[in-house]
């Protein structure tokens, strides 16, 4: 397994958790994401940010009445990177499954 085949951004559990929540749906709000997560504010604006600079999520604000709201999407570079991520994973698994199986056998 080729370590360059993880996403470093996902290694992170709470990084991988938000874009694979996003990943189920279409602009995400804010606080549903918080809740979701179970992140303070600051703590995912902080992570928000990051995926943001690495172009994976895409934040959009505006206005629910008079009160202010922010939105996230999951961009397709953040779709990409999940869909690689997640398969890389999955090859770990399937090869600790094919190792287990040769030492049983």
């Amino acid at each position: 397994m080729d370590p360059a085949d993880f996403d470093t951004a996902l290694l992170d559990p709470t990084r991988l958790s938000i874009v694979s929540l996003l990943a189920g749906v279409e602009w995400a709000e804010f606080g549903w994401v918080r809740e979701s997560v179970g992140m303070s504010p600051s703590a995912l604006s902080k992570q928000i940010g990051t995926l943001e600079a690495r172009g994976y999520v895409e934040v959009e604000k505006g206005y629910v009445g008079k009160r202010p709201r922010t939105w996230i999407n999951l961009s397709p570079a953040g779709r990409a990177a999940l869909e690689a991520h997640v398969t890389a994973l999955r090859r770990v698994v399937e090869e600790a499954q094919r190792t287990a199986g040769q030492r049983d056998s």
